[in-house]
């Protein structure tokens, strides 16, 4: 360990939050490396579109969107490499990450690891992702203009999303694994829906399989209080929840919140001193591009402000 070079700030994820903090980092000559497991862009490069996003009045490819962040980060000498990171811990001044087996040091860290859709884990989800399978209403909902949807999920971001998508689509019926679990007051919302007829709950109902026509969803099969049935649909939105990409950080001494997400104060800190959060991994995150991208930047600076004072030390 003594001769392993240590770095200003080791970035844990590449998605949007984190290739922004490395922006401002970087542009003002802080020593930045981003660790990737996956790919670069996080859930932003694997969406079709984002048509959300300030600044692109006919939308961009989450690809693109991802690639520029990517080039722009690297432009001001960040330095992004692919590696598992499965361990954090503190040893005197420093943070030491473990990557793919290999430790090394760093005066600070910021966690940017986002988080991924809980999946259904039926056939047809992985093969179609992208082509009639979705994880986000407000990225994707627009491409269904007309068009018939299942939506799967009786949580509050499943009615959310599924009176979001009564915008776009003709009809969407709602699949629900026992019974609703959403407030009070998003219950009362859709019952509009309801009773216009644009949506139809189906109760105690799992969703069994996606099935494709020349390579795009065509209809679901379901078993409905133990009957098996098929939906016809242009395409399938789940909304069953996220699973943090937090579990590196057992026994690191950062906190998580209930569902798994990394605790935080106002300035992007966590329990560990000098270890930082941002993005869709953090706790009280709203899951957007947008915020996640500021989020980076209000990190950067608080790692800037927490770095004079380590250098100071």
């Amino acid at each position: 360990m003594s001769d392993t070079p240590i770095r200003d700030v080791i970035t844990i994820g590449a998605g949007p939050s984190a290739l922004t903090a490395a922006i401002y980092t970087t542009r003002e000559d802080i020593d930045t490396v981003l660790y990737e497991k996956s790919a670069v862009g996080g859930l932003a490069a694997t969406t079709d579109m984002v048509d959300n996003y300030p600044g692109f009045a006919d939308g961009i490819e989450g690809l693109t969107l991802a690639g520029n962040l990517e080039k722009q980060a690297e432009r001001f000498g960040a330095h992004i490499e692919f590696g598992d990171v499965t361990a954090i811990r503190t040893e005197g001044k420093y943070k030491v990450v473990t990557v793919d087996g290999e430790e090394v040091k760093a005066k600070a860290v910021l966690i940017g690891t986002g988080s991924d859709y809980k999946k259904l884990g039926v056939p047809g989800e992985k093969e179609f992702y992208g082509r009639g399978v979705h994880y986000c209403a407000t990225c994707d909902g627009a491409f269904y203009r007309d068009k018939k949807l299942v939506v799967v999920g009786g949580g509050n971001s499943g009615l959310q999303e599924a009176i979001f998508l009564t915008r776009y689509s003709t009809h969407i019926d709602l699949l629900v694994r026992s019974t609703i679990k959403a407030s009070d007051v998003l219950q009362h919302d859709l019952q509009k829906y309801i009773d216009e007829g644009k949506v139809t709950v189906h109760l105690n109902t799992t969703t069994d399989e996606i099935i494709d026509t020349d390579g795009r969803v065509s209809s679901v099969k379901i078993t409905e209080n133990g009957v098996p049935a098929e939906i016809i649909a242009d395409g399938i939105f789940v909304f069953v929840g996220l699973k943090p990409n937090t579990d590196f950080l057992a026994g690191s001494g950062v906190e998580l919140d209930e569902v798994g997400l990394v605790k935080t104060n106002t300035k992007l800190e966590t329990a560990v001193e000098g270890v930082f959060a941002s993005g869709d991994v953090r706790s009280g995150a709203t899951m957007q591009i947008a915020s996640a991208v500021g989020e980076g930047a209000s990190a950067a600076l608080s790692i800037r402000e927490y770095l004079d004072e380590f250098n100071r030390a």
